[in-house]
C-alpha cells in the first residue's frame, strides 16, 4: 500500500482526488463540465455542477458523498449563500459534512468553488 494515491487528471496542475491512508482529499472543484469549460449560469446551476464534480472525484477513489466529513465553500458573493445552501442541502439530506463557507474573490470568473475531505477506511 502506498502512502499516497492520486486519482484522475485535471486541466491544471493538480490532482482531483488524493488518498492518504483512510482520508481522501478533493481539490477545489469549480463549475466546469467534462470538457473543462466553465458552465455559465446562476449560483444554483454552478453549485449543482460543482457538487456533481465532487461526486465524480470521490468516485475515482471509490467514495461517495456519504463519506464526506468536511467541505469548504468559497462564494464570489455572500448574498448567494441562501440559494447555494438550498441546492447544497439537496445533496446532503441527512448528516451533512462539517462545512465552512466564506466570501472570496475567486481565481476565475465563477460564483463558487468547493473543496472536500472524505474518510473511507482502506479495505
Amino acid at each position: 500500500m502506498t502512502m499516497k494515491q492520486v486519482f484522475g487528471t485535471a486541466h491544471v496542475p493538480l490532482s482531483p482526488a488524493v488518498r492518504s491512508g483512510d482520508m481522501i482529499y478533493i481539490s477545489g472543484q469549480v463549475p466546469a463540465g467534462a470538457d473543462g469549460k466553465i458552465i455559465e449560469g446562476n449560483i444554483e446551476t454552478q453549485t449543482r455542477q460543482v457538487l456533481e464534480n465532487i461526486k465524480a472525484a470521490l468516485a475515482l477513489a471509490g467514495a461517495t458523498l456519504e463519506d464526506l466529513v468536511k467541505t469548504t465553500v468559497w462564494l464570489e458573493d455572500a448574498r448567494d449563500f441562501g440559494r447555494m445552501n438550498a441546492v447544497y442541502a439537496t445533496y446532503f439530506p441527512k448528516e451533512p459534512p462539517a462545512r465552512t463557507t466564506v466570501e472570496s474573490r475567486l481565481m476565475i470568473d465563477i460564483k463558487i468553488e468547493i473543496e472536500a475531505i472524505a474518510y473511507l477506511p482502506q479495505p
